[in-house]
């Protein structure tokens, strides 16, 4: 016990200078580049002329301001399950505390809607999707298709419905998806086409990216923000918790229960009963579905909030994080995020004025050359050239294509909060040329071969 008091002592003592909290540091900004979207049947962007990422970052000694429109850089959409909305401008500012404590009480569940922000300023959800199962009339209910729920929106009915495996054709490349314009990711946002068992085939025709890239070899980037203000880090970390152990895949604490029908909760309370388990409704397709399982003396392993204390590259003397957890596929696995209950003191808010005296942030991230990682592909290639960024990209990047004597034949930028960007090589004729990347920090010049 003792141990753990003097780690959160560190911890309150690091984050007591403003200056150096990573909650204020590491937001994606930007007031120029706008996003795009595609259309069903349409594989080019369209340009919503919406700003994406934050726009601003302000910060007192107890709280950091963050402003939104909620709109990723990476291309949205399209969602094809009959969603009408796009991602649209979300005019929002989070209040998210510097300073977050543990919940000594009751934890506080999370609810529908947001319980977090990812660094580029979209919204994360918990695993529900608002539907649920109505043990009265032996059938969903909530959601677009469906009667209401008894007890209205919000309901904690016997059986709730997990979105991930659910809405999954609603989902797009970039595994996100709009609610009434709120875009926002449940799970890991990392494009679909790099998982290593890909389960979707909504990257194959619309093309896109996500927040960042898994990489098994390095730890993962800081991604954002739950409601009770500690961090969310991507899907690999230290195995051990003081910063040993090296690089490991962070597991998520749940299991899928051996059941076959759905008549009690995991502790075993008697419930009415939901649908069998079958091909309709299978395995996991309810949050009921799952169950905690102690690992104790396994530090990789995450407690029931998925989360853990632990050191990270930017809290070296530890904090609590929560982790995006995927399976050894890199698929998302449940709980996801955060939940179903948080860790901390909910705190955070959506606010629309700021009611206290405020310094602002300006950011200078960037990504230096010993922290790229790029695969260039197909190489050689005859029509389009793909750029894919190791990791999450903090900084512009722009991408040159050149011949041999350094005549400029294309150019391409990747922004940031996004991690792929294409040349055309079409038209170009056969022959070796170089691909150039850089930008504040670096010049990076990688052989490439066009072919007829």
């Amino acid at each position: 016990m003792k141990k753990i008091i003097m780690f959160i002592g560190s911890f309150i003592n690091l984050v007591s200078f403003a200056q150096l909290n990573p909650a204020i540091t590491h937001w994606l900004q930007n007031t120029t580049q706008t996003g795009s979207y595609y259309t069903t049947g349409n594989p080019t962007p369209i340009g919503n002329n919406i700003l994406v990422n934050c726009q601003a970052v302000q910060y007192s000694t107890n709280w950091v301001y963050v402003t939104t429109t909620g709109v990723p850089a990476y291309v949205t959409g399209p969602f094809q399950d009959g969603n009408p909305s796009q991602a649209q401008n979300q005019n929002a500012i989070f209040k998210i505390p510097l300073n977050p404590t543990q919940n000594s009480g009751n934890p506080t569940a999370t609810t529908g809607g947001n319980i977090g922000i990812f660094i580029n300023g979209v919204a994360l959800f918990d695993y529900r999707d608002g539907v649920a199962w109505n043990t009265s009339t032996n059938s969903l209910c909530g959601g677009p298709g469906n009667p209401p729920c008894p007890g209205g929106p919000g309901a904690n009915m016997s059986w709730n419905r997990d979105a991930v495996p659910a809405e999954k054709p609603g989902f797009d490349c970039s595994k996100g998806h709009p609610a009434m314009g709120n875009y926002h990711h449940h799970q890991n946002p990392s494009a679909y086409k790099l998982d290593l068992n890909v389960i979707s085939t909504i990257c194959d025709l619309y093309d896109a990216d996500g927040l960042y890239t898994i990489d098994s070899t390095v730890h993962s980037p800081l991604i954002g923000y739950a409601y009770d203000g500690f961090p969310i880090y991507g899907a690999y970390g230290f195995k051990n918790a003081d910063g040993s152990g090296g690089i490991t895949r962070i597991k998520s604490g749940y299991q899928l229960r051996a059941i076959s029908s759905r008549t009690v909760w995991a502790d075993g309370t008697d419930v009415p009963d939901g649908p069998a388990v079958n091909t309709t409704y299978p395995l996991g397709y309810f949050r009921e579905d799952y169950e905690f399982i102690s690992h104790a003396g396994q530090a990789d392993y995450l407690d029931e909030h998925n989360g853990r204390f632990c050191v990270t590259p930017e809290y070296p003397n530890g904090i609590y994080c929560y982790f995006a957890t995927v399976d050894a596929d890199w698929n998302s696995a449940y709980p996801y995020v955060v939940g179903p209950y948080f860790y901390g003191n909910k705190t955070a808010a959506k606010v629309t004025t700021i009611g206290e005296t405020v310094t602002t942030y300006t950011s200078t991230a960037g990504i230096k050359e010993s922290e790229i990682s790029v695969n260039v592909f197909p190489n050689p290639v005859n029509d389009l050239l793909i750029v894919q960024l190791n990791g999450l990209n903090t900084s512009e990047i722009f991408v040159e294509l050149l011949d041999l004597n350094g005549r400029l034949i294309s150019k391409q930028t990747i922004h940031q909060g996004s991690t792929m960007g294409y040349i055309d090589v079409s038209t170009v004729y056969a022959g070796k040329y170089l691909l150039k990347l850089n930008n504040q920090y670096f010049t990076k010049t990688i052989a490439v071969e066009v072919v007829k």
